[in-house]
C-alpha cells in the first residue's frame, strides 16, 4: 500500500468517533475525499458522501453506493458522583471483560480528558465474585478529580469516549488499532473510488461514510434513500478464522492477508455477488466467501430496506479480535477490496440488471 494510503488511514483510525459523534474521524475522511471527488458533502445524520461523476459521454447514469461505516464502538457519559468518579453505558456491544483497566480518552467541553475504567482489586472481591466476570454497570471512570466540582469542570454528562489506542503496525503489512469496526470500510469505499475517479464508467458512483451503524443503522438508511442506488455495497470487518479456537463451521476459512471475503446468502443479490467475484477473478486476487442468512449484520440489512431497495452486496475485511482495543488486519485485505469493487464498478452500466432471474443474477456460481 502506498505511503499517502497508510498516512490517510492511520489519521482515520486515530480520530475518535463513536456511534453518534462521528465528527472528528468524518471531517479526516471529507479532507481526504476532497483532493479527487467531483462533490463532497455530509448530511444532518452525521454520514458523509463523496460523488464521482460517471465519463461525459454516459447519459441517465445509474448510481453505485459504497457504504463504510465510520462509527466505534465507545461509552458515554451518564452519571458524576459526588466524589468525581463517571459512570457510563455503552455505546455499541463490548465484551466486558476486555474494558477492566482500559485508559480512555474522553472528548471534553476543553479537550480531551484522560480517564481509566476502575473496578474493585481481584484482592478484595469475594471468591464468589472473583470467578465471575466484572459487567460495565460495575464499574467506573477515574479522570484523577478531586470531587464533582472538579470532575464537571472537565466531563459533562453526554460526553462520549473511547479506548485510548492508536494506530501500529506490527509486523509485515498487519496492523493493528481499536477502530478497524469499521473506519477501514470507509477507507476501503473512498480508495475504491479514488480508483474509479482514475478511470471512470457509466455510473455515478457514491462513496459513502455511514454514521451509527452500531447501534441504529441510521447513516445506512437515510443515505441509500437520499441516493437511490442501483447497487449498494456494504465494507465492513468479518471474524478472522485463523487463531486458535476460531469457529470454522460458522464463518469457513478466513485468513489476514488471504484476500476480501464476498458474503452469499439470502440478502445478498446473486448479480452483485457474481460480479464481485469474477471482478476478483479478473484481477487474480483471491477471495473468501462466506454465507450468511436471514442478515449480513452490515449497512446492508438497511439499505435493502430503504426506500425501494437496492441490490446489494458485502466486502468484509478479516479482523482478528473485533469489538475489542485491539483488533488486527492485512493493509493487502484492504487494498484488494478496494481494486475489487472499483473493478465491478466499470462494468455496470445503464443496462446492468440485478432482478432475480436475470442473466446477471443466473451467472453460475462454482
Amino acid at each position: 500500500m502506498e505511503d499517502r494510503a497508510v498516512a490517510f488511514l492511520r489519521r482515520l483510525l486515530d480520530a475518535p468517533g463513536p456511534s453518534g459523534y462521528e465528527s472528528a474521524p468524518a471531517q479526516v475522511w471529507r479532507d481526504e475525499a476532497a483532493t479527487f471527488a467531483d462533490e463532497v458533502t455530509h448530511d444532518v445524520v452525521g454520514s458523509s458522501f463523496a460523488r464521482v461523476n460517471s465519463r461525459q459521454d454516459a447519459t441517465d447514469a445509474p448510481k453505485v453506493l459504497l457504504a463504510g461505516h465510520i462509527d466505534e464502538i465507545g461509552f458515554v457519559i451518564t452519571h458524576i458522583d459526588k466524589e468525581g468518579f463517571l459512570w457510563f453505558a455503552p455505546l455499541g456491544g463490548w465484551d466486558d471483560q476486555v474494558v477492566v483497566g482500559q485508559r480512555l480518552r474522553i472528548a471534553g467541553r476543553d479537550g480531551d480528558v484522560i480517564g481509566v475504567i476502575g473496578k474493585k482489586a481481584a484482592h478484595l472481591l469475594k471468591e464468589d465474585d472473583r470467578r465471575r466476570p466484572t459487567r460495565l454497570d460495575e464499574m467506573w471512570i477515574d479522570i484523577g478529580a478531586d470531587d464533582y466540582d472538579d470532575a464537571a469542570r472537565r466531563v459533562a454528562i453526554g460526553d462520549a469516549a473511547v479506548i485510548d489506542s492508536q494506530f501500529v503496525e506490527l509486523s509485515g503489512d498487519i496492523c493493528v488499532s481499536r477502530s478497524m469496526d469499521n473506519r477501514v470500510g470507509a477507507f476501503v469505499a473512498l480508495e475504491a473510488a479514488r480508483l474509479v475517479a482514475v478511470d471512470r464508467g457509466a455510473v455515478d458512483v457514491y462513496a459513502v461514510a455511514t454514521a451509527q451503524e452500531e447501534i441504529t443503522f441510521g447513516g445506512a438508511y437515510t443515505a441509500s434513500f437520499s441516493v437511490a442506488p442501483m447497487v449498494a455495497i456494504a465494507i465492513d470487518v468479518t471474524h478472522a478464522t485463523d487463531y486458535p479456537g476460531a469457529d470454522k463451521k460458522r464463518n469457513h476459512e478466513v485468513k489476514l492477508g488471504g484476500g476480501p471475503v464476498l458474503s452469499r446468502g439470502a440478502t445478498i443479490n446473486d448479480g452483485v455477488f457474481n460480479g464481485l467475484r469474477d471482478a476478483a477473478r479478473i484481477l487474480g486476487i483471491e477471495t473468501a466467501v462466506q454465507a450468511s442468512g436471514k442478515s449480513s449484520g452490515t449497512d446492508a440489512d438497511a439499505m435493502i430496506h430503504s426506500g425501494a431497495g437496492t441490490a446489494t452486496g458485502v466486502v468484509s475485511i478479516p479482523n482478528r479480535y473485533m469489538h475489542s482495543p485491539n483488533e488486527l488486519v492485512s493493509l493487502s485485505d484492504l487494498e484488494n477490496a478496494s481494486k475489487i469493487i472499483a473493478g465491478f464498478v466499470q462494468t455496470l452500466n445503464a443496462d446492468s440488471d440485478f432482478r432475480p432471474g436475470s442473466t446477471q443474477a443466473r451467472t453460475a456460481v462454482s
